[in-house]
């Protein structure tokens, strides 16, 4: 694994100190104060002010096909009515997801796509009808109508009224003027006229006012934090189809990692291993021949082809030892652990916690994420000691290697790091790396605590 430990900054801590100043300079203003004027409230406040014509549009579709696909289900014409009532509320909920990216910035994954065993019209109708997404598009169509409604209003009327009693002062001698009364009637019963008209209720009024207007951003926020979770809820993917996705791409990582390392060990038996045997079998062919002719050559050339044995033999132990290392079938990761400290170029201290052992597959996991780790420690770290933990916490696998090195490893960039994120993810696996520049390194890995049979 090729991690690049201790890489440059650069200015990186100059950068963030004045990306922290310039934060402060530019938040200066209190986030009460700042609401009314920022782009997100207005975007939100656009957001809702749309969805009233579209889920009137919305709600007229659903209902309308719905409505006509029912009552044709007499006949054969009404499945793929409602089939395409039901493909066309699928199309606007992708609008919806589109709207709610752009205005209030939420990522919703699209849902599963239809999935169709054999392709035709009749196929294609069954897919639609039989999709939980297709549904719940549906149910997202007839839903948003009433709520949209609900904030169009509140939304509309506070926004309306706060900036309008805000800018009193302003306007309110267009009365006088215009309307041949004192000022904004606040009460009449055709004997008592109460109008906004001296300094000090216009003053009242343009406080309420104020007070209007900067609640109005939380309202509208809190009234689209609603849209959000119908839009995520509804329109999104539901869990279980998102972790049928999750296990697929894990399956996927776990057959390229398993391909990787078979190439792996045909590329080290081919170059290594099985190359000093035939050097070697060519050597004992040459001995054998001189053996009548030079006895002595033939010793030489012999003994020559011992120590190829044993070079050999010691390259098929540390492949085997790659694969799944016999020490920690017979005796566990603490043994295991502490034959792979002891060839780390730093002394390191291992530290094995566990109650029993792990499956055999958490086992070598863990046993492979704490040697690659040590390599890495050998090769880039430049440190001085090193330390490995291990341990249970409920019903998860804790994993931590420690060191003093110089830092600056991430899983970013394609290292190999990120490789090991990958194959510890394949698992249900976390991989978190703490390393600062200037060190220390500390990389925790999570894995599924489960027991053999």
């Amino acid at each position: 694994m090729a991690t690049e430990y201790g890489q440059g900054y650069g200015d990186g801590h100059g950068y963030d100190s004045g990306l922290s100043l310039a934060g402060e300079r530019r938040h200066r203003l209190p986030a009460g104060l700042r609401a009314p004027f920022e782009a997100r409230t207005w975007r939100a406040f656009g957001y809702v002010m749309l969805s009233l014509p579209i889920s009137i549009l919305l709600f007229t579709y659903a209902i309308t096909m719905v409505s006509l696909g029912a009552g044709l289900l007499v006949t054969f014409l009404g499945v793929p009515v409602l089939a395409a009532g039901l493909a066309g509320c699928r199309g606007f909920g992708a609008m919806e997801r589109a709207r709610a990216r752009s205005l209030l910035g939420v990522e919703v994954a699209d849902p599963e796509p239809l999935r169709m065993k054999k392709s035709g019209v009749l196929a294609w109708v069954g897919a639609v009808l039989k999709s939980g997404t297709s549904w719940r598009s549906l149910l997202y169509a007839v839903l948003q109508f009433p709520w949209s409604v609900f904030s169009f209003v509140v939304a509309l009327n506070f926004w309306a009224y706060g900036w309008a009693a805000l800018t009193y002062p302003l306007w309110f001698w267009v009365f006088p003027v215009y309307a041949g009364q004192d000022g904004l009637q606040l009460y009449g019963d055709g004997t008592h006229d109460i109008y906004l008209n001296n300094p000090f209720e216009i003053t009242v009024t343009a406080l309420v006012g104020l007070l209007f207007t900067l609640a109005t951003p939380w309202i509208v926020r809190a009234l689209t934090t609603v849209d959000q979770v119908m839009v995520q809820g509804l329109l999104g993917p539901t869990r279980l189809s998102a972790r049928v996705v999750e296990l697929e791409s894990d399956r996927g990582i776990v057959v390229d990692t398993a391909a990787a390392d078979l190439r792996r060990i045909e590329r080290d038996l081919h170059d290594g291993a099985q190359a000093r045997l035939v050097a070697l079998a060519m050597d004992l062919g040459l001995a054998k021949e001189k053996l009548t002719e030079d006895p002595e050559a033939a010793a030489r050339m012999v003994g020559e082809a011992h120590g190829e044995v044993k070079t050999a033999l010691q390259e098929l132990r540390d492949l085997a030892r790659g694969i799944h290392p016999a020490v920690l079938t017979d005796r566990g990761l603490d043994a295991a652990l502490s034959s792979v400290a002891s060839r780390c170029t730093v002394p390191v201290q291992v530290e094995v916690d566990l109650p029993a052992r792990p499956a055999p597959a958490i086992e070598g996991i863990a046993y492979f994420t704490v040697s690659e780790l040590l390599q890495n420690i050998s090769k880039h770290s430049r440190a001085t000691w090193a330390a490995v933990d291990v341990w249970r916490v409920e019903n998860r696998l804790m994993v931590q290697v420690v060191d003093d090195g110089v830092g600056g490893a991430d899983t970013s960039g394609g290292s190999g790091l990120g490789g090991l994120a990958e194959r510890l993810d394949a698992v249900d696996g976390i991989l978190v790396v703490d390393s600062p520049a200037g060190g220390p390194t500390r990389v925790t890995a999570e894995l599924p605590w489960r027991t053999v049979g």
